[in-house]
């Protein structure tokens, strides 16, 4: 379990190999969200504290969970970038965030400059995105389970892979999602929060309406 700023860095450094021009990049990253958390509410005021802890580890730690090293990542309602722009930094595979409000496109696009990442940023909102299929599907306090899978389903095919960071929820959440979608569902710990979950789920689809 990760428990304090120096073990997540030295976590990430370490998990992923990460070089420490790299880790230089992310010190970066964390000073300007600290500096736009005075402009507009990115991140709660507590867990600027423990940004590597609460947001850096946590989000790289679903790249565990990823069916291969190159696969495609879609991110929904990236925010402040978590996880998917912090994912975009170490994963080898195209990275695209979405995201529907502006001034949070507009700290996406400096943050992605700051750590010399160049993931595709889409300014919308998810229902206007053109289809398309990713490898990955992948939101943090985006939208309960059920509302999420049945506004990303059409970014998916049979062997899309679904990673959502939860909290206490995931179970429940879990539990609601499997009275009307079918698959292959598991819940996954997490190393940052020793109450939280993530939920991983592949072959996912909607429940035939029995007849």
């Amino acid at each position: 379990m990760i428990r304090t700023e120096n073990e997540a860095q030295d976590w990430v450094h370490g998990a992923f190999d990460v070089p420490r021009e790299t880790m230089a990049l992310f010190d970066a990253f964390v000073s300007l969200l600290r500096a736009e958390n005075e402009h507009q509410n990115l991140v709660s005021r507590a867990s600027l504290d423990t940004v590597w802890a609460r947001h850096i580890a946590d989000s790289l730690q679903l790249l565990h969970f990823a069916p291969f090293a190159t696969a495609s990542w879609l991110d929904l309602g990236t925010g402040a970038g978590f996880p998917g722009l912090m994912i975009a930094v170490v994963h080898r595979g195209p990275v695209t965030l979405v995201e529907s409000r502006k001034l949070r496109v507009a700290f996406l696009e400096r943050a992605a400059a700051v750590l010399k990442v160049r993931p595709r940023i889409l300014h919308s909102r998810l229902e206007q995105v053109t289809p398309e299929a990713f490898d990955v599907i992948s939101a943090r306090a985006f939208a309960q389970s059920g509302q999420l899978l049945e506004l990303s389903h059409r970014f998916a095919s049979p062997r899309t892979r679904w990673i959502l960071p939860k909290g206490r929820s995931a179970q429940s959440e879990l539990e609601q999602v499997k009275a009307t979608w079918q698959g292959d569902f598991r819940l996954e710990p997490s190393l940052t929060d020793p109450d939280a979950r993530i939920i991983v789920a592949e072959g996912v689809g909607p429940k035939r309406k029995s007849s």
